[in-house]
């Protein structure tokens, strides 16, 4: 694994120890940037299930202003430490070990508001669009703010929830991305449904 593009450039990134946690692609994660960059002008980014920090540091590459780093496993926040270290964004970074409900409820104390959201949790964790409620309910997101999840293939959220349209969906083998992005209130009608795509 390696940053693809910006500033960190080609600098390699380690993955967790054993096999718990998956790691995204360098592939899905050209995907992902591609889709939703590639570049960015400032921002904050959150990376919810963190693991190696790849999506993350990804994101402070391409232009976020600072990104914050939240996984519930000692292992993966040691990964992540280094690799933050190892792109040279340690300034940048915020790094908590915390459950992601928990971790939400944290930040929400300190007035963030994050433009970026980064939810790539274990696949046997199907409910990334009852945490996207609650990074609503909290206050945490910009209106506009673009939401990534990363998930298995198999499951399929809706193309709208209350306050989020999903703008793009691919499918690279068993992984499933589906974008989506803050609506304002009364925002969503004129949205479409968002386009599908599909990797070999």
């Amino acid at each position: 694994m390696r940053v693809i593009a910006g500033a960190a450039k080609g600098r390699p990134l380690k993955a967790v120890p054993g096999m718990n946690t998956r790691p995204t692609t360098d592939k899905v994660k050209e995907a992902i940037f591609s889709m939703i960059g590639p570049y960015f002008d400032g921002g904050f980014a959150l990376d919810l299930f963190a693991g190696t920090g790849g999506l993350g540091i990804e994101a402070w590459s391409r232009g976020a202003e600072k990104v914050i780093f939240v996984d519930k496993e000692k292992i993966s926040v040691d990964v992540v430490r280094g690799n933050v270290q190892t792109a040279g964004m340690a300034e940048h970074a915020e790094i908590y070990r915390n459950d992601a409900e928990r971790a939400l409820k944290a930040l929400s104390k300190r007035g963030i508001r994050f433009r970026f959201v980064f939810l790539d949790p274990p696949y046997r964790i199907t409910t990334m669009d009852g945490l996207m409620e609650q990074l609503y309910g909290l206050g945490l997101l910009e209106e506009g703010a673009t939401i990534v999840v990363e998930h298995d293939a198999s499951h399929f959220y809706p193309e709208r929830l209350p306050h989020f349209t999903r703008t793009r969906a691919a499918q690279y083998g068993d992984t499933a991305v589906s974008i989506y992005r803050h609506e304002a209130a009364g925002s969503q009608d004129s949205a479409d449904g968002g386009a599908e795509e599909h990797g070999e």
